[in-house]
Order: structure tokens, then sequence, then C-alpha cells
């Protein structure tokens, strides 16, 4: 019997990923392995949507998987998961990048501190290990993200958390865009869709 498509993207998310190497990846990828994929995709799926880059996406961010060298005694929260094509494929080269406001709901905006890229794994993955953001403002918690197949154009979006108290609020928010998140609540999983290729 064919295996489901789901039951494939479990066991490789339950694989030692090459894109992380930090001692605590393997034991976080098992823990994002349970969850639900968001969204799910079984055979065909529609694209993630696009939400603004907004005002504080800056170039040129360091390739770097972990974000908490100088993360201090901030809550850490590790985000994992794939990038696919619209028929549940993995996209491997694809460059994700994360920025994101601090404990304090502010971003850096003269340097790269919670700001990084890297490339997807041959299955697709991607992975980062950084803080708990902060809302901000008018805005709920999210995380800012740009997508790129290694041709292709890039999406921009943000991921939510799916029981913030601002969520309603924020005009910006998608429920579509909510990450899975494990039982202790310190890890999310999300998973890109890109419209485009064969």
């Amino acid at each position: 019997m064919k295996p489901r498509r789901r039951s494939v993207l479990r066991s490789l998310l339950a694989a030692p990923p090459a894109i992380v190497v930090a001692g605590s990846s393997t034991h976080v990828w098992a823990q994002v392995s349970e969850l639900a994929p968001t969204p799910a995709c079984e055979s065909v799926a529609q694209p993630t949507i696009r939400q603004t880059e907004g005002p504080f996406f800056r170039p040129n961010s360091p390739r770097r998987s972990d974000l908490t060298g100088d993360g201090g005694p901030q809550q850490r929260f590790s985000l994992r998961g794939f990038v696919l094509d619209t028929r549940c494929r993995p996209v491997p080269g694809a460059m994700v990048e994360i920025w994101h406001a601090d404990e304090r709901g502010e971003y850096d905006n003269s340097g790269y501190r919670w700001r990084a890229h890297q490339f997807a794994d041959e299955a697709g993955r991607w992975g980062f290990d950084t803080i708990l953001t902060q809302h901000y403002s008018f805005r709920t918690a999210h995380y800012h993200f740009r997508v790129q197949r290694p041709v292709g154009e890039v999406l921009a979006t943000q991921l939510y958390f799916p029981d913030h108290p601002r969520n309603s609020r924020d005009r910006l928010f998608d429920p579509r865009l909510v990450m899975s998140l494990s039982d202790d609540r310190s890890a999310g999983r999300f998973d890109f869709i890109l419209a485009g290729g064969q």
C-alpha cells in the first residue's frame, strides 16, 4: 500500500535534520513531528497567503538557524516546518528568512538581532531557534517570514499564535497563518506552500 503523504512528512520531520546542528535540535524536531501539519497537505494545497513585510524588514540578514546567542534569560521558542509546492512536494533549497520583535515588542532596526535566513534541506525542512516574540501597539504577537524557491517570486507573510489575546484586535491577523504549538508551547510548526513550480 502506498504511504500517505502525511505519514511521509511525519517520518521526514522525525529524521535528523541537516539544516540545524544545535544539540537540542533533534529533540525539537521530534516534538514538532507530533504536531498536525499546518496547513494540512495531502495531495493538493492552496498557496500560503501573503501578508505585508511591514516597515521593519532589512535585507542581507545573516545565514543561521540559532538566533539565541544574545537572548539572555528570555523565553526560547523554536519554529519548524516544511517548504512545499501546491502538490505537497518538498522545495529543496528554498530560502526562508525570519525577523521579529524582541521581548519588549521592539525591532532591531540598526543591526541583525532577531533576524536570520537559511535554506531548506533536501526534504524541504526549515527551522529556527529564537525567543518568544511579544505584541506591540496594535499588533498581536507574530513572526515575519520571506520564503522563496531557488528561482521564483518571494512569498512575504506572517505567522501567529492560536490563542493570543490580541488576535481579535489585530486587523492583519489571519487564522490561516496560525502555527500548531507543542504541548509545552516551546515550539511551533508551519508548512509554507509556494505557488508555481512543475
